[in-house]
């Protein structure tokens, strides 16, 4: 309970991959109260993945009642929305129209990781068109345009019936106000919007077989585009209020990915936001590194302006399954469902007991890496999204043997967690060398919280880790998303300094450093040889 709190407070709202999560947040970024709902996600195959908006923002709905109810929400003064970068598609009076071959029109959500559109991305990006300069030269399946095309060449009576397409985030701003805005962050990042210029360009969606968009002057997928954190229509609606448990009115601030909210959670923690790399380490990861003026790297997209801090550039990179490659990993092993069981007499999910057994055997965080000597994981069991954006690359495990034990199904987490890092260090050189060199990295996420994970990454990667004080930094992005809103502070930049504070700090251990970079070599080595045996 959280009565004898006073106000005001912010609320910071997160739809992940799997869950719906509210937090409450006070102006100094305490987190009083949260809560959680999980949504609900259909997979066919490895390629597709839907949801459904009707049955997140019922999950949002609940997760909010249940975080503000130990306060007055009259004392609620703002509120920000992040989400992942899937594609809510929306029929006339904001019905949901199929997105899927089932006909079900409740799934009208293409997920983030859904690679349906792989063919159409790879067609876009034969055209060369001068807008893939700021994605990286490459575009993604991931990305919202190439979604769009597969949309229009196979399910072309959804696509024809469209009334809105929205990011997820930009839909959940809707659904709160009513106000069809959408976020610099998210148009920018998934949609080729050139926030530097204040506009789309016509000749792009031209040139790819989405002519129709332009010729309407861009309704359908957004009109006006504002900063993140830009207050929204008049606030919160009656119709939403009621679904909320909250007061109308309330300010609503432009939401942001994600992957950025918990940019804006962590990278004002320590020094100027250019010094640190965001790695927000969830299901996939995603690192996000701030400049002052346009930086170009091949294979990471961007450079973006305006998409996380108002005023400043942003490069994206970061891995397609982080967390979840762990997973899929670990579903391998002969031992896990022994293992997977030991955790549950715990009470502990299946990584965070590994983590301990690990510690444990080593003695000493970074003396972990031991525990895999030999054994080698490039996780791309989801394609490579940077440096290469390559969404064809897969994993590799090397150096198994009959092993069939607990021990072994360790020594596989670890190295597992050792790929992961190698991963990150490779964005980070691959930044470097084009100019945008970080002095650190400031980590968010789920996947991301234990003290093991943090020390392997910042031994594999080479740079010292930093934590937030905040036990949830994506909450409190898009809380500070809802301060800004309000009023609470005069910018993007004075919120962040003003409610996140820098927890702990894992720094690289000289004496792993030498393995660590024989296994840098050695997966980059796997890594290139499978890519050459492709081609």
């Amino acid at each position: 309970m959280t009565s004898h709190r006073q106000g005001p407070f912010f609320l910071g709202v997160d739809v992940g991959t799997r869950s719906a999560r509210a937090g409450l947040f006070d102006a100094g970024g305490t987190m009083v109260a949260s809560a959680k709902r999980d949504i609900t996600m259909w997979r066919e195959g490895g390629d597709i993945a839907e949801q459904s908006s009707e049955d997140i923002w019922a999950a949002v709905c609940a997760s909010v009642r249940e975080a503000v109810a130990g306060i007055d929400p009259a004392q609620v003064a703002g509120i920000g929305f992040d989400a992942t970068c899937s594609l809510v598609v929306l029929g006339q009076g904001g019905q949901p129209l199929t997105v899927s071959a089932s006909g079900d029109e409740a799934r009208n959500i293409i997920v983030w990781m859904d690679h349906r559109a792989v063919g159409q991305a790879e067609r876009i990006n034969a055209l060369g068109h001068p807008v893939l300069r700021y994605v990286g030269d490459v575009i993604s399946p991931e990305m919202e345009t190439p979604k769009l095309l597969w949309l229009r060449e196979n399910l072309p009576s959804t696509y024809a019936q469209a009334w809105q397409f929205f990011d997820l985030a930009d839909y959940l701003g809707w659904r709160a106000t009513g106000d069809l805005s959408r976020s610099s962050c998210t148009v920018t990042c998934k949609w080729t919007y050139l926030a530097h210029e204040d506009r789309w360009d016509p000749d792009y969606f031209r040139s790819i077989g989405l002519e129709d968009l332009a010729e309407d002057g861009f309704a359908r997928i957004g009109q006006r585009i504002v900063a993140p954190g830009t207050p929204l229509g008049s606030g919160l609606t009656q119709a939403a209020a009621a679904d909320l448990g909250l007061r109308p009115g309330i300010p609503v601030g432009a939401g942001l990915i994600d992957a950025h909210a918990g940019g804006i959670g962590t990278v004002g923690m320590q020094g100027a936001p250019e010094s640190n790399l965001a790695y927000v380490f969830g299901t996939s990861s995603c690192t996000m590194t701030t400049t002052r003026e346009p930086v170009f790297v091949s294979g990471v997209w961007g450079p973006y302006f305006q998409a996380m801090v108002p005023g400043m550039w942003l490069n994206e990179g970061g891995q397609s399954a982080a967390g979840a490659a762990i997973e899929q990993l670990l579903s391998f092993h002969p031992a896990a469902p022994q293992a997977a069981a030991e955790a549950n007499t715990t009470g502990q999910p299946l990584p965070v007991w590994l983590a301990e057994q690990a510690a444990r055997k080593a003695g000493d965080l970074s003396a972990a890496v031991r525990l895999a000597d030999g054994l080698h994981v490039v996780p791309e069991f989801l394609g490579n999204r940077a440096p290469f954006a390559d969404p064809h690359a897969r994993a590799i495990i090397a150096g198994l043997g009959m092993e069939r034990d607990i021990d072994s199904l360790v020594a596989l987490y670890v190295a597992g967690l050792c790929g992961i890092a190698y991963g990150l260090r490779q964005i980070i050189e691959t930044q470097d060398k084009a100019g945008a060199p970080v002095d650190r990295v400031v980590i968010s996420g789920g996947a991301g919280q234990l003290d093991l994970v943090r020390q392997l990454l910042a031994d594999g990667s080479g740079k010292p880790v930093l934590s937030s004080m905040a036990a949830e930094p994506v909450l409190l992005g898009s809380a500070i998303l809802g301060a800004v809103a309000a009023g609470q502070f005069a910018s993007m930049t004075e919120g962040m300094a003003a409610m996140s504070q820098a927890g702990g700090q894992y720094h690289p251990d000289a004496d792993a450093a030498v393995m660590h970079d024989a296994r840098y070599r050695t997966f980059c080595a796997l890594q290139s040889a499978l890519r050459d045996s492709r081609a």
